[in-house]
């Protein structure tokens, strides 16, 4: 799976520990949760960090929700649920890898 490069123009907040919003580990670089989107840095801007494709996390039986004890971002038209260093979002009965 590959990660689409859509630079946020308009993104004048610097993302780092402490800034308030949640962090979401992904491969080799820390996403951040803002508004419903998530925000990597990238060569001096922000990118809109967007997975393309669809990978289905076949072995995932835990079910997400609000007490599952999973910490739940708002990403887009859905909420992942961020799980051993990945985000978990319903799809068609199953989870997705984001």
């Amino acid at each position: 799976m590959t990660t689409q490069h859509l630079e946020h123009t308009s993104h004048a907040h610097a993302h780092g520990p402490g800034c308030g919003h949640a962090e979401v580990p992904h491969g080799d670089h820390v996403d951040y949760a803002h508004d419903g989107h998530l925000h990597r840095e990238h060569g001096g801007h922000w990118d809109e960090c967007e997975a393309d494709g669809h990978a289905a996390h076949e072995t995932h039986e835990h079910r997400h929700g609000e007490d599952c004890g999973h910490e739940s971002v708002l990403h887009g038209d859905h909420v992942d649920y961020l799980h051993d260093g990945h985000r978990h979002a319903a799809h068609d009965g199953h989870w997705d890898d984001h």
